[in-house]
């Protein structure tokens, strides 16, 4: 049974270089050819590490740390949309209570002015209504007055007929006089 230990063995206790040969020979081995290969193996990783793998690596590192930077912008813009969302949400009651409250003054004003408006017009009314009593407690006493000097012209006219006497001047005046005072105690008294 052949082991690659037991050659190496032998060729470490006294083996030559002639030795080292024979059993290359005998497994059918190049040496100079597996030298060669060897060489153009290490020459070819050289040259792929070199200028395939290592700019191929390079590119994928930087390609993960753009994408590690696009989820974490990602994120990042996640959390100012939610922030935002959140912040338009607080907007939007404060906007609504702010419109409540305009709402509300503004019915109160609007009832403040319709209750002054009410109250000016009855107030209003109310002095209308007093300058009307007062103007027909005036043309009361006017026509009271007129009605007066007319009854009392009456009188005399019809006394005077009456007695068939023409009366000068100064007695009518005080027949008229007379007959004026006597319808005012009568309409003060409230017989008239």
């Amino acid at each position: 049974m052949f082991s690659p230990i037991a050659v190496f063995a032998e060729a470490d206790t006294g083996g030559t270089q002639a030795s080292l040969l024979k059993i290359a020979h005998d497994f059918g081995i190049n040496l100079p050819g597996i030298l060669a290969q060897m060489l153009s193996f290490g020459i070819v990783a050289f040259i792929l590490w070199r200028f395939a793998f290592k700019p191929v690596l390079a590119t994928i590192g930087e390609r993960q740390h753009k994408i590690d930077s696009g989820l974490k912008y990602a994120d990042e813009m996640k959390a100012k949309l939610e922030a935002a969302q959140a912040e338009i949400e607080a907007r939007t009651r404060e906007a609504l209570v702010q419109g409540r409250q305009i709402v509300a003054e503004a019915q109160k004003a609007a009832k403040e002015f319709s209750d002054r408006q009410q109250r000016d017009a009855i107030e209003k009314a109310g002095g209308i209504l007093a300058k009307a009593q007062e103007a027909i407690e005036l043309e009361k006493r006017k026509m009271l007055s007129d009605a007066r000097r007319e009854i009392a012209r009456l009188v005399v006219a019809t006394t005077q007929r009456v007695l068939s006497q023409e009366l000068s001047e100064a007695d009518r005046a005080r027949y008229n006089e007379s007959a004026a005072r006597e319808l005012e105690r009568e309409v003060s008294a409230g017989n008239l």
